[in-house]
């Protein structure tokens, strides 16, 4: 058929020109199937059926409960959303690095003593969620994510689906790979300064580049106080990360082994590579003293470059293919794959080939390289069923392609083996890519989510401005079968699967939850007990408002301030019954705050506007809901 019939056709049934191609491609194929073993079934009938199936597999009807939680990366928004699989539908929103006008995150007390010195910034750029493991299975204590924009990484407690922890990395920009240690436990996360940095960075050198040193680095938090343990310097910048299943080792893709500055001198070289730390090495010199610190940070820094041609103690560097992207760990622990971008091949490494590498018994870097499968154009990051087969995406070839690793293995000994099983369109350009549970020891091959950059015509159209499209599959069979398209604001990056049974979320809050202990703290000091008082505390020009609240009102029913006061209120939520939120808005000041069942909360801010100013319950809790308000008068100076 000739350009323009096709284009005709498009037109006639509103169809893309991709799905008209590919629709038309399918009838081709499946009518010649039908022809050779003489049946009349139709091309409709037969592409139908599996997806049918799979698509009744993945229906979750009213209050029926997904299998899995989704932690899924908020991308730009600075959020973290949690999505029930297979259903796709998102079950909350987790606010860490934005502001959020529904639950007050960013305006709290609470809030901005986690959110600490960056409080004040108000954007974050969310990629990799990671989540904590015992003995390589998820264990439900927490998620952490990365904020490339503002270069911090926040926990999430997943026990209430709040951020309880949010650390500024020194001595880099950007953090963009994360990963925690999956064994024996999760005692310590990963982080990645993607771009390259002056050292110092004080301006004072900006016109001397060459007098400064530049680097990134390496990072490594603990786990459980989220303080910064050590830093580890590389050559070359550093993007996204994995660990392995011993503890030991952890790898990072460089696509800037150049170190420079512009695009073209970052295609100068031929290839560039996978750092691979020694994780105990550091830790072992680390804990004897052996490290330095940079002016301003007294954060241990060891040097991973290699100097003279010497490698390091602590790195080694294993070239591949230009410009690489993702990292990830096979479910069995053998195996890293990390993701040519810029070619059409993966690089496998097995991991057991790591401590002679590290012992320089090996003659090349290489060797540590056991499969190199040409897989499609742009692949960006791998995922794995538990079943020996891996599932990458292609960005320039809007596929994902399904293929077997150990067959990739020994087509590279020169075995005659074909060991792609599958490619399946996706819409359009895929980036990450998550199996159920593929990122521990628990892979159990039945869901793929893809989630693709663009989505054009997959929705109805929102101006320039569209959503991307996250894509679920059912890879439970022989064959990917695709069974939902799902719209996503701003740029998701990544996401974790993890099977219910492994998350145990409270009901309602603890009263001795260390989430608020700062406002029960301060009720102590004025002598307030936060589960009976209604109270307003004067000190000075500040002001202390305590209330609790009950369905359907506050235990305040006015309070008054003066103008210039500093005003906190504070409001327990003495509720028990699961699922009954207030909220204390207060209008025309820009306040709003959650207060869940059992939940304290509080706000501080200047009463500047003399008058009458309303507030009221904001998350709908009772049939006299709306009759759930109070007044603040604010006497003026001069009144």
């Amino acid at each position: 058929m000739t350009d323009k019939k096709i284009t005709q056709e498009v037109e006639k049934n509103g169809m893309s020109r991709r799905s008209f191609l590919g629709a038309t491609a399918a009838t081709g194929a499946t009518l010649a199937a039908a022809t050779a073993v003489g049946t009349s079934m139709s091309s409709r009938e037969a592409v139908a059926s599996p997806a049918k199936d799979a698509m009744a597999k993945a229906h979750v009807g009213p209050a029926e409960l997904d299998e899995y939680y989704g932690i899924w990366s908020g991308g730009q928004s600075g959020e973290v959303r949690i999505v029930g699989i297979p259903s796709m539908r998102e079950l909350m929103r987790v606010p860490v690095f934005n502001r959020c006008s529904a639950t007050g995150w960013g305006m709290t007390n609470e809030s901005k003593e986690i959110l600490g010195e960056t409080a004040e910034w108000e954007n974050g750029d969310t990629h990799h969620p990671q989540s904590s493991c015992t003995d390589g299975h998820y264990d439900g204590r927490w998620s952490f994510i990365n904020d490339k924009a503002n270069t911090r990484v926040a926990r999430i407690r997943l026990d209430v689906m709040k951020c309880d922890k949010v650390t500024l990395i020194p001595n880099t920009q950007s953090i963009h790979g994360l990963h925690c240690q999956r064994v024996p436990s999760t005692t310590r996360v990963y982080a990645n300064g993607e771009f390259i940095i002056p050292h110092p960075n004080d301006g004072k050198l900006i016109e001397k580049v060459d007098e400064a040193e530049h680097f990134t680095m390496y990072t490594a938090l603990d786990a459980e106080t989220m303080d910064v343990v050590w830093q580890c310097i590389v050559d070359g910048n550093l993007d996204n990360t994995a660990t392995d299943y011993t503890g030991r080792f952890a790898g990072a893709t460089c696509y800037n082994s150049e170190m420079a500055f512009d695009l073209a001198g970052q295609m100068r070289n031929e290839r560039d590579w996978v750092v691979v730390f020694d994780l105990h090495k550091i830790e072992e010199d680390v804990k004897a003293g052996k490290f330095i610190t940079l002016p301003g940070s007294k954060v241990p820094v060891v040097d991973g470059r290699k100097k003279d041609g010497k490698n390091s103690p602590y790195t080694r560097y294993v070239p591949v293919p230009k410009n690489p992207h993702g990292i990830h760990a096979s479910p069995d622990g053998k195996y890293w794959v990390a993701n040519g971008k810029l070619s059409p091949t993966v690089s496998v490494i097995e991991l057991a080939r790591l401590p002679d590498l590290f012992a320089d018994k090996l003659s090349d870097e290489r060797d540590v390289i056991v499969a190199e499968p040409e897989l499609g154009l742009g692949p960006l990051h791998t995922t794995f069923d538990g079943r020996g087969n891996a599932y990458s995406s292609l960005f320039i070839d809007s596929q994902v392609v399904k293929w077997n690793v150990d067959a990739a293995i020994r087509h590279y000994k020169g075995e005659k083996v074909n060991y792609i099983l599958q490619k399946s369109d996706v819409h359009y350009q895929p980036g990450h890519l998550q199996a159920s549970l593929g990122e521990t020891r628990d892979a159990d091959g039945k869901w793929l989510v893809v989630l693709s950059k663009f989505s054009k015509d997959r929705f109805l159209p929102t101006g320039p401005l569209r959503a991307e499209n996250d894509q679920l599959f059912d890879i439970s069979g022989d064959e990917m079968v695709l069974v939902h398209d799902g719209p996503a604001f701003a740029e998701p990056h990544d996401i974790n699967i993890i099977r219910r049974d492994q998350i145990q979320t409270k009901r309602v809050w603890d009263r001795n939850d260390p989430f608020f202990a700062g406002a029960v703290a301060r009720a102590k000091q004025d002598g307030v007990n936060l589960e009976t008082d209604n109270k307003v505390i004067r000190d000075g020009n500040k002001v202390r408002v305590y209330m609790i609240s009950v369905a359907p009102s506050f235990g305040l029913s006015e309070f008054e301030v003066n103008e210039g006061d500093e005003v906190t209120v504070t409001v327990t939520n003495l509720d028990h019954i699961e699922d009954l939120s207030h909220g204390f808005c207060l209008v025309n000041h820009g306040i709003n705050m959650e207060i869940s069942p059992q939940q304290t909360s509080s706000v501080t801010f200047t009463a500047s506007k003399p008058g009458v100013h309303y507030y009221f319950c904001t998350w709908f809790c009772h049939a006299l809901h709306m009759e759930m308000a109070g007044r603040m008068k604010v006497r003026a100076k001069n009144g």
